[in-house]
């Protein structure tokens, strides 16, 4: 792999009730662990935010790369990423719902993009496999 960017962000405190931050700074949070799972919840974000925010975001860019090559207009879509956590026997597992949203397009052509951008996003491609990934298209 030729590299085109390198970052890092490091986990300090308690983990999941710690903070997280980017060597740069952009990136600085507190950590809670939700309710659901056990915590206290809380103002602070948590690992499956942060990773279906990087989801989203990086999913509707390689939407977006492969509408412009096949010259479509997606002007006002959106993704959003479902992450879920759960235990699998005795360790945790990750799920994903990626709800892609393309108003105006037919099934089809929304489809085709959708199927493209998950062979594309890198974050798919990481997670191929894996995760159990769910594409639905609005």
């Amino acid at each position: 792999m030729n590299t085109l960017y390198t970052t890092n962000a490091t986990s300090t405190g308690a983990g999941r009730n710690g903070h997280v931050a980017s060597s740069d700074g952009v990136l600085a949070h507190d950590l809670s662990i939700p309710k659901e799972m056990g915590g206290p919840g809380g103002a602070g974000t948590n690992p499956e935010q942060l990773f279906a925010a990087g989801y989203a975001a990086c999913f509707h860019s390689a939407l977006q790369g492969v509408a412009r090559r096949e010259k479509v207009s997606v002007r006002d879509s959106s993704v959003t990423a479902e992450v879920g956590i759960g235990k699998e026997g005795e360790v945790y597992g990750l799920s994903v719902d990626l709800l892609v949203s393309l108003p105006g397009l037919d099934e089809e052509t929304s489809r085709k993009l959708v199927d493209a951008a998950h062979q594309l996003c890198p974050y798919s491609n990481a997670t191929r496999g894996n995760i159990d990934v769910q594409l639905r298209v609005a």
